[in-house]
This record gives structure tokens, C-alpha cells and sequence, in this order.
């Protein structure tokens, strides 16, 4: 039984998870549910407060989802936000319109009038906040005064004066909104009166009492090891659950990165997890031949994965369940989380499953973000290079050669990575960045080595830092690093003469590049 928390209801928006998050992060539990949640479940959470969450619909739109009136009369605090507070208006006697001119980006705020929401703040300075949204509020529902504006928004916060409802017109789960984790705080602790008793040792232990449920007595587990953090600690958790009934599974998919098997079996000896090791680099690499669409690289891996699960499985009495690690950003870029947002691509582990699969999914860490499953990894004793590893792709090497995957062009950027890998721990880079890593493209160059001619591949360095990869921006490395890093590239990667960096941020390029 969860403890009571906040129930967030998910309007379509991509940081809806980042509400759920912010939440967390002040130790207090939070769920998230569609915004087309039946009154009766919501009132079986029992929420201490409710945050409607952003999204891309108008008010206005048809079919624009929206929300019973009888939430408002269950005397449960409510914070909107954006669409939130625009559909609170909305349903509660106010007016809604497009903007003459549309907020996207920061916005400097300003607070009117002082209450329990802005404790701590100061009406003598404006704050920086974060908007995103065509639509706003033009006329308060009855009950409702202003608490702040934004030169664009006349009602940028707003509340009700004898209920506990609030609406806010940017995005205070952001990390670019100056005020957003007081709003968040304010909101749960002086408003909702919370108590701050949930914690990565809580989720540990609810998380694995749920698997002993779920698992029955006689019935198995299979495990896609990968020896990431986020396996790894999904293994943990199963294993903690049922024991020996786990069985961990390390396909060679052949897109791994240099000495990646030899790396992952000694981890999991290490960690006294008995591995079952699957080579089955042939099939993948078989059935990736001639194919240079990403998404469908992506379905293929996905498909083969499960493919070899399930006949891996076939060896075993009673597997009932797969177990993964995924995580948040995986679904929410997959497929709709729990409400109406938007797919941007298709991660190998969610939206590459089958629509039939004879495995049920276990996935323990799907609500989490990677800072929090290194939490846990700390919480569980792994050692500091599992802990801290940098996050690598399911479909492996795959979606960082662009084109057709080929042994040959798999040869190239293994070792291209290695001297990324190997440049950046030397340094001490690699623990100051979210990723490093090389990607082949499918183009070649004119150079020139001593006196001869040469045309070959073009590889491009993409570091980046983030604190969730829901956002990431580029890394101004060294000078000297950078040329260190072509400079062996170029000399020691037989197959390149050309080494260049990117220079995207995450909006609007995404940290992978397929």
C-alpha cells in the first residue's frame, strides 16, 4: 500500500513525468494517471493534493481532454499547470483565448499578492519562469482573484480565495523556471500539508515486496542483462524478490561496444549473478541487412530481442515474466505514458516490443529517471564505474551508424569509440558529462595521409550534459582534448580522416542521432 501522496493527471504534456519527479524529490509519493481517470479510482488514491499537468490541446479544441467538475468539489487541494490552470478556468466559469502573442521560453514574473504558494518569495523583484503555450487566461472563474502576472500573461498565477486551488501559467517543473521548486514545495507542504516519508530505501522495499506478489511460488523470471545500471539493478530487485527463480539473460547482439561481453561477465561474477549468455550477433546483423531507417532498426532489434528471450525461456520450467530496466525517457519518447502525449521515436525495450508476446513485462524502474536508479545502485552497494556509467542505447551501435549496418562499419566505430571512452576517463571527463560517444556517419571525405589520397568515413563526437535526457545540452570541451580526440580517431581507425562535433542541444536535436 503506497503511502498518500499526489495524484498527477497527465494532459498530453512531455514533462508530465517531471511533476512526478519534482514531487519525489521532496520526499513525497506521487503517481501519475490519465486525465481520463474514472472519479472513482481517483477518490481510491486518496490523494493529498492533485496537479493537472500541461499539455498541447486547447480548451477550445474538439475532443480537448478535459476533466469531471466533481474533482473541484471533493475539497482536495488542485495546482494547474499551463493547460492545468487554463482548463481549471475553463470548468470553473472563466474564459480562455489565444494569445496575440504566444509565450516560449523564459518570461519574467511577477508576484502580486502574497499566500501560502509563494512562501519565501519576494513581491520587490521579478522571477524568471518557463512558458510554453499559445492559449491564456483572460477572465477568472468566480472565487478566483490573480496572484501574479508576466507581461503577456495578466493571469500568469491564480486562486481561488477560499479554496485551495491554484494555477500556474508557466512550468514549474522545469529547470529553468527560477520559482519552480518553491511553487512545487509551497504547494505540497503548505498547502497539501504532506509528509516527507517516501524515499529510494521505501521504493526498494515496496518495489520488491510487489514482485514477491506478482511472481508466483513456482513461476520464473528471465532477465534482459545488458550490465548497464539499469539491468543491473532490475536484476537486483528481481533477484532480492525470488532469488534463484531469476534468470539473467546477456544477448550478444553483435552491436556491442570493444570487449563489452568480457566486461559484462565479469561484473555479474563480481556481483555473484549467475549469466546466461546468448551470442546471437549473426541473427541481428542478418536481419539489419540493407536496413537504414532508424525506426525500423529499431523494431527489428526490439523484435529479435524478444525472439531470443522467449526461446532462451523455452529452456526453463515456468518463465512466466521478462524482466527490463526501463526507464522513463524510454516510454514517454515511445508511446503515450499513461495520457494523451506525444510518440517522438520508438525506443528498442517499449515501443519495439510485439504486439504478441508470450512473456509478461516486468519493469520495476519504468517511472524513474537515470539520477534516481543511480540512487538505488548506491542504496544496493554497486561499485562507482556501474554506478556512474554512462547510459548506452539498447539497439547498442546500431542507431550510431547511420546507414546500413555492416560488420565492416561496426569495426570502425567500436574502436573510434574506444579512444572516445578511454580519452574521456583519462581526463576525468567521463563522470563530469551525461554521454560521450562516437558516431559513424554514412558519408566520405577527401583527405590526405602522408602523400597519398584518401576517401573515407566521417566520424562526429557527441557529448552532452543532463541531468535526466529529457534536456541536454553540449559540451565545451577542451581545445586540447577535442584535438587529442581526432588526432587518434584519424591515426588510429583505419577507415577515417575526418573527425567533427556536435554542437545540438536536446531540444530540438535528441542526444542519440537515430
Amino acid at each position: 500500500m503506497h503511502p498518500q501522496g499526489i495524484l498527477v493527471l497527465d494532459f498530453g504534456s512531455q514533462t508530465t513525468q517531471l511533476i512526478a519527479r519534482r514531487v519525489r524529490e521532496n520526499n513525497v509519493y506521487s503517481e501519475i494517471k490519465p486525465c481520463f481517470i474514472s472519479l472513482e479510482d481517483l477518490k481510491a488514491f486518496n490523494p493529498k493534493g492533485i496537479i493537472l499537468s500541461g499539455g498541447p490541446a486547447s480548451v477550445y479544441d474538439e475532443g480537448a481532454p478535459l476533466l469531471p467538475k466533481e474533482v473541484f468539489e471533493l475539497g482536495v487541494p488542485i495546482l494547474g499547470i499551463c493547460y492545468g490552470a487554463q482548463l481549471m478556468a475553463y470548468l470553473l466559469g472563466g474564459e480562455v483565448e489565444r494569445s496575440e502573442k504566444r509565450e516560449f521560453g523564459p518570461a519574467e514574473l511577477f508576484i502580486l499578492r502574497e499566500r501560502p504558494i509563494f512562501k519565501g518569495l519576494s513581491k520587490e523583484k521579478p522571477y524568471r519562469v518557463w512558458m510554453s503555450h499559445s492559449d491564456r487566461i483572460i477572465k477568472l472563474p468566480p472565487g478566483f482573484i490573480c496572484l501574479a502576472r508576466t507581461e503577456h500573461s495578466p493571469y500568469a498565477v491564480i486562486a481561488h480565495e477560499e479554496k485551495p486551488f491554484f494555477g500556474v501559467q508557466f512550468h514549474p517543473e522545469v529547470i529553468h523556471t527560477e520559482v519552480g521548486e518553491d511553487v512545487i514545495r509551497n504547494f505540497l507542504f503548505e498547502v497539501c500539508g504532506c509528509t516527507p516519508n517516501w524515499t529510494m530505501p521505501s521504493f526498494i522495499e515496496t518495489t520488491v515486496a510487489e514482485i514477491k506478489n506478482l511472481v508466483g511460488k513456482d513461476e520464473r523470471v528471465i532477465c534482459a542483462l545488458s550490465g548497464g545500471i539499469d539491468s543491473t539493478v532490475t536484476a537486483i530487485l528481481v533477484h532480492k524478490a525470488i532469488g534463484d527463480r531469476l534468470i539473467p539473460v546477456f544477448v550478444n547482439n553483435g552491436l556491442l561496444r570493444k570487449g563489452e561481453v568480457e566486461e559484462v561477465r565479469s561484473l555479474m561474477e563480481s556481483l555473484g549473478i549467475k549469466l546466461e549468455y546468448v551470442d546471437a550477433s549473426k541473427l541481428f546483423l542478418e536481419r539489419l541487412k540493407g536496413v537504414t531507417d532508424p525506426e525500423k532498426k529499431r523494431k527489428i532489434i526490439g523484435e529479435t530481442f524478444i525472439e531470443v528471450f522467449e526461446n532462451k525461456a523455452k529452456e526453463f520450467k515456468n518463465v512466466k515474466y521478462l524482466a527490463q530496466g526501463t526507464l522513463y525517457p524510454d516510454v514517454i519518447e515511445s508511446v503515450s505514458f499513461r495520457g494523451p502525449s506525444a510518440v517522438i521515436k520508438s525506443h528498442h525495450n517499449v515501443g519495439g516490443l510485439p504486439e504478441k508476446m508470450n512473456l509478461k513485462l516486468i519493469e520495476p524502474l519504468r517511472e524513474l529517471f537515470k539520477d534516481e536508479v543511480r540512487k538505488i545502485a548506491e542504496l544496493l552497494g554497486l561499485p562507482k564505474h556501474i554506478v556512474w556509467r554512462q547510459p548506452f542505447p539498447g539497439p547498442g551501435l546500431a542507431i550510431r551508424i547511420l546507414g546500413e549496418v555492416t560488420e565492416e562499419r561496426l569495426q570502425i566505430l567500436r574502436e573510434a569509440d574506444a579512444i572516445v571512452q578511454q580519452e574521456m576517463l583519462a581526463t576525468g571527463w567521463y563522470y563530469k558529462v551525461w554521454q560521450s560517444f562516437a558516431v559513424l556517419l554514412p558519408v566520405k571525405t577527401v583527405g590526405v595521409m602522408g602523400d597519398y589520397r584518401t576517401y573515407e568515413y566521417v566520424v562526429a563526437l557527441r557529448v552532452v550534459e543532463s541531468q535526466d535526457a529529457m534536456t541536454a545540452d553540449w559540451v565545451r570541451l577542451p581545445y586540447e582534448l577535442l584535438a587529442r580526440l581526432s588526432n587518434r580517431i584519424i591515426n588510429e581507425v583505419k577507415g577515417v580522416n575526418r573527425v567533427v562535433y556536435d554542437i545540438s542541444s536536446k531540444p530540438p536535436a535528441t542526444i542519440e542521432w537515430e
